[in-house]
């Protein structure tokens, strides 16, 4: 099963910029879509971004279409999440996720995922 590394938060000030990144362990990584979630404090686990292994079509949360673009390198095993524009409701901990499927709506969905890694903290400050 693949494993998951998230790197690349921290502390932002509002309307800036930040890329996560998310390396992958296995041999077959191209062979997975991936996908990123956000948790805030108190809130449930909410979809991002996520990118479909088998048509490239790219998918995003209304919340962040327009200000964060989801890639990978399939070659690097990585998959990335540039976030411009930071808003302070951007504020939680970011999760990336490997799924088999190619399903959209299994993709926008964190049940689709069979893989999570551990997480990595975004802070937005004014």
């Amino acid at each position: 099963q693949v494993q998951l590394v998230e790197s690349g938060g921290g502390l932002v000030q509002l309307g800036g910029s930040l890329r996560l990144s998310c390396a992958a362990s296995g041999r077959t990584f191209s062979s997975y879509s991936m996908g990123w979630f956000r948790q805030a404090p108190g809130m449930e686990r909410e979809f991002v971004a996520a990118t479909n292994y088998l048509t490239g079509t790219t998918y995003y949360a209304d919340s962040v279409k327009g200000r964060f673009a989801i890639s990978r390198d399939n070659a690097k095993k990585t998959v990335y999440l540039q976030m411009n524009s930071l808003k302070l409701e951007d504020t939680a901990v970011y999760y990336c996720a490997a799924s088999d499927s190619y399903t959209p709506t299994e993709l926008i969905g964190s049940i689709g995922y069979n893989a999570w890694g551990q997480g990595t903290q975004v802070t937005v400050s004014s």
